[in-house]
This record gives C-alpha cells, structure tokens and sequence, in this order.
C-alpha cells in the first residue's frame, strides 16, 4: 500500500499546471485544426489569468513555489520533488518558446515551423500527463534527466 496522502497526490499534482500554462502557446497550430483541443487550456486558465493580470504574475509564482514550497523542508519530500520537478519543466519550456521566437520567428508561419510547434505540445502533454498518473498512484514521475536533477537539489 503507497503511503502518500491523497492530498499530497492532488498538490503534487496540481504543480504541472504551470508547464502547462507554457506549453499551450506550442498548440495554437493545432488548436486552429481541432477547435476541441481547447478544453485542454481550462486547467491552465487560473495561471494564464495570473500571468496576464499581474505584473510579474508568472515569475512571482515561479518564486513564491521555490521559496515557500521547494526550499521548505517542513513540506513532505513528495510534494517538494513534483514542485521541483514542475518548475524545472516550466523552465524548459520558457526557454524553448524563447528559442523558437528569436531563432525561428523570423522564418515565418510555415510547415515546418508548426510541425516544431506540435512536436514540442504533443511531447509536453505526454510527459505531463505521465507525471499526472504518477502523481495520482503516489509515485515520483520518474522523467531522465530532469528527476536527476530534481533529486540532487533536494
């Protein structure tokens, strides 16, 4: 029997929506192809709102998760390693949406471009949701690289 609390499971969890938030500008291509691929933005909505609706809404989040949460050794491990681990995703992402506008923007709106985009919004979400079902069991989503990392952090 796992013994992760179902509300440590639910926090971790909740963690991958801020990856999340930054993946979806990766699916404009193919949120214009299958309008009900955009369901999948309501669980973001809430960080989406705080990055828009307040100045530095998304790098205080990004702080206020590091230092209250990650750096916080009175929190349970579990919930420390998914914020972690979400935070580090999140950072990815920035900077290849970062990478994608400065190196690629200037190319244009073409085929190749948007396949990029979809590539990176289809692996995002499958990392992601392998990270969800890991949470829910009460397991660490063991991600290559990234879990290193987290791991040695903490």
């Amino acid at each position: 029997m796992n013994d992760i609390p179902i509300w440590q499971r639910l926090l971790g969890l909740l963690a991958y929506v801020l990856p999340w938030a930054d993946a979806l500008p990766f699916g404009r291509a193919l949120f214009s192809l299958a309008p009900q691929l955009q369901w999948l933005t309501l669980p973001a909505l809430p960080v989406l709102l705080l990055e828009r609706g307040v100045p530095f809404g998304g790098f205080l989040l990004f702080l206020v998760l590091f230092l209250a949460v990650v750096r916080n050794q009175n929190l349970p491990y579990f919930l420390r390693f998914n914020v972690l681990q979400a935070i580090l995703l999140d950072i990815v992402l920035v900077v290849l949406g970062l990478v994608f506008s400065v190196l690629l923007g200037p190319l244009g709106d073409n085929f190749a471009l948007r396949t990029l985009n979809n590539t990176v919004f289809i692996g995002s979400l499958a990392v992601l949701l392998f990270a969800l079902v890991q949470c829910l069991r009460g397991k660490e989503p063991d991600l290559p690289t990234l879990s290193e990392a987290v791991r040695l952090q903490l």
